[in-house]
Parts: C-alpha cells; sequence; structure tokens
C-alpha cells in the first residue's frame, strides 16, 4: 500500500491546508491590512508623483514661456540697438559732411580773401608804377610855370570832383 498517503508531498500539502485552514484568519488580517497598508503608501506616492509631474509641467510651461518672452525682449533689444546704431551712423555721416561743407567754405573764404589782397597789392603796385611813372613824364615835361597853373587848376576843379564821388 504504498498510496498517496505514503508520499511526504501529500502530506505537506495537508499540513499546508490545515495551517491556513487554523491559523488563516489570524494571518490573513495582519497579512492583508500590511498589503492594504503597502497599497495605500504605493497610491500615495503614485499621487504624489503625479502631482510632482503636474508641477513640473506647469514649471515647464512657465519656463518656455518666460525663455519666448525673454526671446521676444531680446529681439526688441537687437532691433533697437541696429535703429540706435543706424540713427547714430546717420548723425555722425551728416556732421561730417556738414564739418566738410564748414570747412570748405572757410577755404574758399580765404582763397577770396588772398584773391582780394592780391588783387589790392597789384592794385597798389600798379598805381604806384603810375605815379613814379607820371613824376618822371612831368618832371621831364613841365616846367615849373606850367606845373603851378595845372595845380592851380586842380585845386578849383577840388569841390566839383569831391561833389560827384560823394554822388
Amino acid at each position: 500500500m504504498n498510496g498517496i498517503f505514503h508520499e511526504a508531498g501529500f502530506w505537506f500539502a495537508v499540513s499546508f491546508v490545515l495551517f491556513f485552514v487554523f491559523f488563516g484568519r489570524k494571518l490573513w488580517a495582519p497579512i492583508t491590512a500590511i498589503l492594504d497598508s503597502r497599497a495605500a503608501r504605493i497610491r500615495e506616492e503614485l499621487d504624489e508623483a503625479a502631482r510632482l509631474r503636474r508641477e513640473a509641467e506647469q514649471m515647464l510651461e512657465d519656463a518656455t514661456r518666460e525663455r519666448e518672452q525673454a526671446l521676444v525682449e531680446a529681439r526688441t533689444v537687437v532691433e533697437q540697438s541696429r535703429k540706435h546704431a543706424a540713427d547714430a551712423a546717420e548723425k555722425a555721416r551728416a556732421e561730417a559732411e556738414e564739418a566738410v561743407k564748414r570747412h570748405e567754405q572757410m577755404a574758399r573764404d580765404r582763397i577770396a580773401a588772398v584773391e582780394r589782397e592780391a588783387v589790392k597789392e597789384v592794385r597798389q603796385a600798379a598805381i604806384d608804377v603810375a605815379v613814379e611813372a607820371s613824376r618822371s613824364v612831368i618832371s621831364q615835361s613841365l616846367d615849373a610855370q606850367k606845373a603851378e597853373t595845372l595845380v592851380d587848376q586842380a585845386i578849383e576843379n577840388l569841390p566839383a570832383a569831391l561833389a560827384r564821388q560823394a554822388a
């Protein structure tokens, strides 16, 4: 009779079943309590993880929005800087052109002044030469009597000449 009752596996199974029948209720409550508390802790951790994920997504959205705003501000600053630089360059160019015009006008004025002075000097030299030539010619061709007559005549004509010059 080597049946089922002589095998160790059978008695092991029977003892296992009897163990759970007698002690199952006493063990079941603490085991389920442990498992329930672990399930609650896992549920809390999952809830916390979901909350953290929502916070992280919100922070990512905020950071993305702030980055976009910073990019817009940076573009605005760059555009303003370019405009300011262009305005400054235009102003500098206009000032340089104005300075060139002023220097050119000053040079023209100096040239005109030098020309007037040169004309004045040439006229004076021509007058000096004419006076010297006249003296020379008059002294050679006039005697004292004729010179005195000419001087008297010039003195008489002096008021009429001054009146013509004043008019």
